[in-house]
């Protein structure tokens, strides 16, 4: 039986409504906790994203004072890295598309 296999030239391309396939369509989540301290929670945002102290203890506040802040934003592999990344420094953390956030 031949192999069948289809033109690439010939493909439709996706619709993007005027959106470049570059955007990043995931956002990471972290959510307050009870156990955590705000200090070390600033520190794993520095540590783990290079965020400057500002940004870090902003982010920081905003978890603290809204219960969650979107701290990173990329593809779902990213995110997903990301999310494990939180966990492993013993933060709670999720994900979802942006487009829901």
């Amino acid at each position: 039986m031949p192999i069948v296999t289809a033109r690439t030239d010939v493909l439709p391309r996706p619709e993007t409504d005027g959106a470049t396939l570059t955007e990043t369509p995931y956002v990471l989540i972290v959510w307050n906790d009870p156990v955590n301290l705000m200090s070390y929670v600033s520190f794993v945002f520095r540590s783990h994203f290079g965020y400057s102290e500002a940004k870090a203890n902003a982010l920081m506040l905003e978890v603290h004072h809204q219960g969650r802040s979107v701290v990173s934003t990329g593809t779902r592999e990213k995110i997903e890295a990301d999310v494990a990344a939180m966990h492993g420094y013993g933060l709670w953390a999720t994900f979802q598309r942006a487009d829901q956030a």
